[in-house]
């Protein structure tokens, strides 16, 4: 079955009786080249084990299988499991988990379903869980890659170079534990329904030790969201609405002692820029 075929998937939905749902983010996809180079980004081979994430009807993950040693698939939709059951019957190295990937625990999962598989991660993911879904991936440090097709406005901002207008702090907290990159980009009309907006791949590939190496990393962190609080304002200002514990003037002073501008920007820093200032803050209270 040509799971990219336009008439083959609404034949088959027909056939199961799905219906497409807006608040899950589904869009399958009907072009069989952009499956197949995802499932090629990801460099998926026999020692590896992928975690896909939503797998739809299944047109990456058969992609996956045909490289990988072992593909396990969550998906939510209960409704789609008897579709997954239909076309992925011909994969034994496939296993499709019902549930919430949000709630399951990612390094147990790994462990009982990889064991001795190097396991990444590949998906299209669905737009409205991205950042929740990242988070949780770059914690589970088991994963090795990420690689995801998702809003190409945010796959710009997460691959976006250090200290430009584009990035946030949610690009520098995966920056500091992977390496991004943006690979292409896919059209909205390669999906049914098509999407309002471009997506676009990235690959994540983990550090094999973070990008800087503060003094207090939760601090660092805590810095880093805060400078990003009030996004309009100085670097300065949103700091000491983040920072209540420490006063305009302290704040003032480290960044002074670091060289930056008073009217520098959270946006305009650098991870080493981060770890500079968090040091400096601290100094503060010595």
């Amino acid at each position: 079955m040509n799971l990219c075929d336009y008439d083959s998937i609404r034949a088959l939905l027909d056939r199961h009786g799905f219906h497409f749902s807006r608040s899950m983010g589904q869009n399958f996809l009907i072009d069989p080249q952009v499956p197949y180079e995802i499932a090629a980004a990801s460099r998926a081979d026999r020692s590896c084990g992928v975690l896909e994430i939503g797998p739809g009807i299944g047109p990456l993950t058969a992609e996956l299988a045909q490289r990988a040693g072992k593909v396990v698939s969550v998906e939510l939709d209960r409704s789609l499991l008897p579709v997954l059951a239909e076309t992925m019957a011909p994969y034994p190295n496939v296993e499709i988990i019902s549930g919430d990937v949000m709630k399951l625990d990612l390094t147990a999962l790994a462990e009982e379903k990889f064991q001795s598989l190097t396991p990444i991660v590949c998906a299209n993911l669905p737009y409205n869980i991205t950042t929740p879904v990242l988070e949780k991936l770059v914690e589970t440090p088991c994963f090795q890659t990420v690689t995801v097709l998702i809003q190409r406005e945010v796959a710009r901002r997460l691959c976006a170079p250090q200290g430009s207008s584009e990035g946030g702090s949610f690009s520098l907290f995966l920056q500091y534990h992977m390496e991004t990159e943006l690979l292409f980009e896919v059209p909205a009309e390669k999906f049914l329904p098509p999407p309002k907006v471009t997506s676009a791949v990235i690959r994540c590939v983990r550090r094999e030790k973070p990008a800087v190496e503060p003094e207090d990393e939760s601090f660092f962190f805590r810095c880093m969201r805060g400078a990003f609080l009030l996004r309009r304002k100085t670097l300065v200002n949103s700091l000491a609405a983040a920072l209540r514990e420490y006063s305009k003037e302290d704040i003032q002073s480290a960044v002074a002692a670091c060289g930056f501008s008073p009217s520098v920007r959270g946006e305009q820093l650098t991870l080493e820029d981060f770890n500079k200032l968090s040091r400096s803050i601290s100094a503060q209270k010595r």
